[in-house]
């Protein structure tokens, strides 16, 4: 079993294409089997099952997508949370900008790194949200979109930020309760009843510690710089 190291969580699995075995490279680790957290096994009969009902994707597809979909299932147990956004690192903290496909997540992130010096993306399709002794952090993961935009470390989370499209910028901070429904949209949702209750209780735990924003932003150049100075000016003055 090839042996990773995942937002500091010890996992096992074994690629069998491509597409997951070069994706892993940079999380790529040494540890004795006891130490395991987590261990995936993504068989080929599983893969043909799945390969009949989505034929659209290939084998080496589903293998990356039920890898990851594992990991994320997995991770809960271990103080983790998936969030599918684009998520930015900013002079040492991450923002997290999540909204549905193509409304623009990564468009907006990569305007941050036009327009903002110290900014670099952490991962911009699925980065891990992961309890370390009460305080939150955006993680890289090997399971990263179709862009593969992503690096294996872990930076403490500013924010986090639901975007929508609008032809004026506009953010404004909400509240916890209102955050609940953007964000069970876009994390994973499992079907065993257990993991069901460890995805409601880290997004309860996220959304009463970390600042959430709505978002409503065009593509216009300077709004990466216009949205990061708002967030921050919302925030100092709260202290």
């Amino acid at each position: 079993m090839g042996k990773y190291i995942i937002a500091g969580i010890k996992t096992e699995y074994e690629p069998k294409f491509t597409l997951l075995r070069e994706r892993s490279y940079a999380y790529e680790a040494d540890f004795p089997d006891s130490e395991t957290e987590i261990r995936l096994n993504i068989t080929d009969e599983f893969i043909a099952k799945q390969l009949s009902l989505f034929p659209n994707l290939s084998r080496e597809e589903h293998e990356y997508m039920w890898t990851g979909e594992g990991f994320y299932n997995e991770a809960l147990r271990h103080g983790g949370i998936v969030l599918h956004s684009s998520c930015v690192e900013k002079d040492g903290r991450a923002y997290l900008f999540s909204a549905k496909s193509g409304t623009g997540k990564s468009t907006h992130t990569h305007l941050w790194l036009k327009e903002l010096s110290g900014t670099r993306i952490i991962n911009d399709d699925k980065p891990l949200l992961i309890n370390r002794s009460g305080n939150f952090f955006a993680c890289g993961t090997p399971f990263s979109g179709k862009t593969d935009e992503n690096i294996n470390e872990c930076v403490p989370v500013r924010a986090i930020i639901f975007l929508h499209r609008s032809e004026q910028n506009t953010v404004r901070r909400i509240k916890p309760a209102l955050a609940v429904p953007l964000f069970i949209e876009q994390t994973i949702n499992p079907h065993i009843r257990e993991y069901a209750d460890e995805m409601l209780r880290r997004t309860d735990e996220i959304l009463t510690e970390i600042p959430v924003f709505s978002l409503g932003c065009n593509k216009e150049a300077g709004t990466g710089k216009f949205v990061y100075e708002e967030i921050e000016r919302m925030l100092l003055n709260e202290n």
